[in-house]
């Protein structure tokens, strides 16, 4: 598997944030956001065999691990990773970009699902697969990365059309104001969680963070 970079950090994204947590992040992505935050991401890596992925992470002293990228699915080799590791006892969250189908991802009370939704601000929304909102359970996520209120209402319209069982986590971009989002989801009375970015918060765009 090619392999950008492991790290060992506080998760900074969703449900499981401020957990201290190891980041397997995979080379390669299908998409080409206008915001995206680790373009290094895309091409540079080496290649590592899933045992010594294994064992790196075993070395961090931490059971939580978050499988990202780029886009961790594109690799044929990641859900067979995710597997062995779950049969290891880590629990893992997998961070996908909503574009890959959900269908083979393993059923465990170890691993959860945090897909993006991606809005018009990112170029990429028509990119997305609706169908697999109706595969993530609730224990799961759905992130929609918000910009300006258009990003806002077209999350409206996907959760309007597809009803997620799963949580739903609304993110602004990272340098727009985090207080127009809280009051457009008050105003809407959402049963939704607006969270920021923590990582960022702490570290601003440092690599490995």
């Amino acid at each position: 598997m090619k392999i950008n970079e492991i790290f060992y950090s506080l998760q900074g994204e969703g449900l499981t944030m401020g957990i201290p947590t190891a980041f397997v992040r995979l080379t390669g992505c299908n998409l080409r956001c206008d915001w995206c935050d680790t373009l290094f991401a895309y091409d540079e890596g080496e290649e590592m065999t899933i045992q010594e992925i294994i064992e790196t992470v075993e070395d961090m002293g931490t059971q939580q691990v978050c499988v990202t990228g780029g886009e961790p699915l594109i690799q044929k080799d990641t859900i067979d990773l995710i597997e062995k590791m779950i049969e290891q006892g880590f629990f893992i969250v997998l961070e996908t970009n909503g574009s890959q189908n959900l269908e083979t991802l393993p059923c465990s009370d170890n691993f959860m699902i945090s897909m993006d939704m991606k809005c018009p601000s990112s170029g990429m929304e028509e990119k997305m697969l609706d169908s697999n909102i109706e595969l993530l359970g609730p224990t799961d996520q759905l992130k929609f990365v918000i910009a300006d209120k258009k990003d806002y209402k077209h999350a409206l319209s996907v959760m309007k059309d597809n009803e997620p069982v799963c949580n739903i986590i609304m993110t602004p971009v990272f340098g727009t104001c985090m207080r127009s989002l809280s009051d457009w989801v008050l105003g809407d009375k959402l049963d939704v969680r607006v969270l920021p970015q923590l990582h960022k918060l702490i570290w601003g765009n440092e690599r490995g963070r």
